[in-house]
C-alpha cells in the first residue's frame, strides 16, 4: 500500500512538472546564471544574487542595457521588479533594437520601453520611445495608475504586445495603452540608466526576477474602460476606444461633420482635405479672411477631445470649444480656446500676460506650463487633448502631458475673464454647451485624429 501511494505521489508530481513546463510560458531567466542575454550600450554592471538579475549603476556610462538574444513579435511578458531609491531610474526594452554604428561606433539600443520611475513623478508603467520618438505614454495620461508602483518590493510587471497594441500593467493595474505601427519585432532588455557624474548615485541597484515569456495562445487582459488610448494610426479608432465611446470628428477624407462658422456648408475655399489631413491654407496671417473658421455640426457639452496638429514655422491657430455663434463678430468666432502656435517666431507668444498666449495655453486667460522637451517644433505632430468633466473642471494636455486645469465659471475663472480681452462679451465661457472650432488665422496648419468622447 505504501509503495502504491509513493508510485501514485511520484507520478502526480512528475504531471504536475509536465504541466508547469507545457503552461504555454517561457522562461527567459534560469534564477542562476545570465545565459541566453548579452549587455549592450554601456559598462554598468549586471549580475545574479539569491535567484534575481541585480543590476548596479557605474560613473559616466551611457544607458546600458541587458539584451536577450532572441528577439520577439507577439507576446506577453511577464516578471518582477524591485527598485529600493526614488533616485533611481530604469525600464524594460521590448520589440527593440540596436544600432552598432550610432554615438561613433558605441552602438545605441532603441525603441519601445517599460518605463520604472519611482520618482515623484510616478510615471512607472509609461511608455517611452528609447533613443527615438521621446515620450508615446506618460502615465499623467493614466492617473489611476500612478500610485501601483511600491518602493523597495518587488513589482508585478506585465506587457502585451498584440499586433499593433502595446499594454502595459502595473501590480495587475492598466497602465499604458498605445497603438502604433514601428516595430513589429525585436529584442526585451533590461536597462540601468545613466547617472553621468554623479558620485551620490553609484551603486544604486535594480533588482528583476521570475521572468517569463508567453508568445503562443496569447490572448489581451481585460481593458479598463476609460483608460486613455494613444493611437498612433492617424483617423482611426482601435477597439478600445470605440468600445469607450469615442467617435471620430474626421474621418481623413471627407468634410463630413463641418461647416463654415457662420455658414451651412463647409467652405468653398482656404481650407482643403488631402492625405488624410485636414489643413487650413496660409493666405498672409490675418484672422478668418479665407476660408473661415470651421466648427462641426454637433455641440457639446462635456467631453473628451484628443486632436492631433502640426504647424508651420511662424503659424498660428486655435482650437476652440463651447462655441456658440451667438455672438455673431466679425472675425474668429468666440469661445474658449487651446493656443495652436509656433512660440519661437510668431509674437503673439510674447503677447497678453506671463506667456498666456503661447502653444496649449487657455488663449489670453491661463499659461501652458510646459518644457521644451515636450513640444514638437513645426514639421513635427503634437498631441493636444481638452477634457471638460460633467462638473465644469478642465484640462488641457500637450503631448501627454497636463499644462494647465480650471474650473469654468468659477470667480477664478470669472476674474481672469475680466482682465482679458473678452470681458466684453457677457458670460463668456459659461455656455451649457458649443460647437468645437478650427481657427483660419491665415497660416499653414494641419490637423489629424480628431476624436472626441463625450462624459456623463
Amino acid at each position: 500500500m505504501l509503495k502504491l501511494f509513493i508510485a501514485a505521489f511520484f507520478v502526480f508530481a512528475l504531471w504536475g512538472c509536465t504541466e508547469k513546463a507545457n503552461d504555454g510560458w517561457q522562461q527567459l531567466f534560469d534564477g542562476k546564471t545570465l545565459n541566453g542575454w548579452k549587455k549592450l550600450a554601456g559598462s554598468a554592471t549586471y549580475q545574479v544574487e539569491d535567484g534575481a538579475i541585480v543590476g548596479q549603476t557605474v560613473l559616466n556610462s551611457p544607458n546600458t542595457f541587458l539584451v536577450t538574444e532572441k528577439e520577439y513579435g507577439d507576446f506577453v511578458l511577464e516578471l518582477d521588479v524591485k527598485i529600493e531609491d526614488t533616485t533611481a531610474n530604469s525600464g524594460i526594452q521590448f520589440r527593440s533594437h540596436f544600432d552598432p554604428a550610432a554615438r561613433n561606433g558605441e552602438g545605441k539600443v532603441y525603441g519601445y520601453q517599460y518605463e520604472l520611475d519611482p520618482s515623484s513623478r510616478r510615471w512607472t508603467g509609461g511608455i517611452y520611445d528609447e533613443g527615438r520618438r521621446d515620450w508615446l505614454y506618460p502615465l499623467s495620461l493614466n492617473p489611476a495608475a500612478q500610485n501601483a508602483f511600491q518602493l523597495n518590493a518587488f513589482n508585478h510587471v506585465r506587457i502585451e504586445c498584440i499586433g499593433n497594441s502595446l499594454r502595459t500593467f502595473v501590480n495587475g493595474i492598466e497602465a499604458a495603452f498605445v497603438v502604433d505601427t514601428v516595430d513589429k519585432s525585436g529584442f526585451i532588455a533590461l536597462q540601468v540608466h545613466s547617472i553621468g557624474n554623479n558620485e551620490k548615485a553609484v551603486n544604486e541597484k535594480i533588482f528583476w526576477k521570475n521572468i517569463r515569456i508567453r508568445t503562443d495562445d496569447i490572448q489581451s487582459s481585460p481593458h479598463i474602460p476609460g483608460t486613455y488610448v494613444v493611437n498612433n494610426i492617424p483617423n482611426t479608432l482601435s477597439e478600445a476606444e470605440t468600445a469607450d465611446g469615442w467617435k471620430l470628428l474626421f474621418d481623413g477624407k471627407t468634410p463630413n461633420g463641418w461647416m463654415g462658422a457662420y455658414k451651412d456648408h463647409f467652405p468653398e475655399k482656404g481650407w482643403e482635405i488631402k492625405d488624410g489631413l485636414l489643413s487650413v491654407l496660409p493666405s498672409g496671417g490675418a484672422e478668418s479672411t479665407n476660408g473661415g473658421d470651421i466648427v462641426t455640426n454637433d455641440q457639446y457639452s462635456a467631453f473628451d477631445l484628443s486632436f492631433e496638429f502640426r504647424l508651420t514655422p511662424g503659424a498660428n491657430s486655435g482650437v476652440k470649444y463651447f462655441v456658440t455663434l451667438n455672438e455673431k463678430n466679425t472675425g474668429s468666432a468666440i469661445g474658449l480656446e487651446y493656443q495652436v502656435l509656433d512660440d519661437s517666431l510668431h509674437p503673439d507668444a510674447k503677447l497678453g500676460r506671463d506667456g498666456n498666449r503661447t502653444m496649449a495655453s487657455l488663449y489670453d486667460l491661463i499659461k501652458a506650463e510646459k518644457t521644451k522637451r515636450f513640444i514638437k517644433q513645426p514639421g513635427g505632430w503634437n498631441l493636444g487633448r481638452v477634457i471638460v468633466y460633467p462638473n465644469n473642471h478642465v484640462e488641457h494636455y500637450l503631448n501627454g502631458i497636463k499644462v494647465l486645469e480650471y474650473d469654468r465659471g468659477s470667480q477664478t475663472f470669472r476674474d481672469l475673464v475680466a482682465i482679458s480681452k473678452y470681458k466684453v462679451w457677457p458670460n463668456f465661457g459659461d455656455a451649457k454647451e458649443g460647437h468645437i472650432l478650427l481657427q483660419d488665422h491665415g497660416n499653414a496648419v494641419s490637423f489629424r485624429s480628431l476624436k472626441i468622447r463625450e462624459l456623463k
